[in-house]
């Protein structure tokens, strides 16, 4: 193996790594987020407009934190793509040929 190629190796394992662990960040914190709304709205004992108020705020969080997590790993990867040459080809396709009269 070439010392490009370990590079590469290397690159790759060092991206499933901080993917797993990512997802494993936004998953434990979406289960924190639910487990405290679900403690909250239990001690809540039916005081529905309140008990609104606490699982809008969860969702928000829940969603906020996946889709920000989303976005930023979809950025990351398009940009690693094109830092790496594989994004020529999409950016520049070639042109098609001219209609035949």
């Amino acid at each position: 193996m070439g010392r490009d190629e370990t590079g590469a190796v290397r690159g790759t394992e060092l991206e499933k790594t901080r993917a797993r662990y990512g997802l494993l960040a936004v998953v434990t914190s979406n289960l924190a987020i639910t487990a405290v709304a679900a403690f909250g709205v239990w001690r809540l004992d039916g005081d529905k407009a309140v008990i609104v108020g606490v699982l809008t705020a969860a969702f928000t969080a829940v969603t906020g934190m996946t889709t920000a997590y989303l976005g930023i790993k979809a950025v990351s990867n398009t940009a690693r793509s094109i830092a790496l040459g594989d994004g020529t080809a999409r950016r520049h396709p070639e042109p098609a040929p001219p209609a035949q009269p």
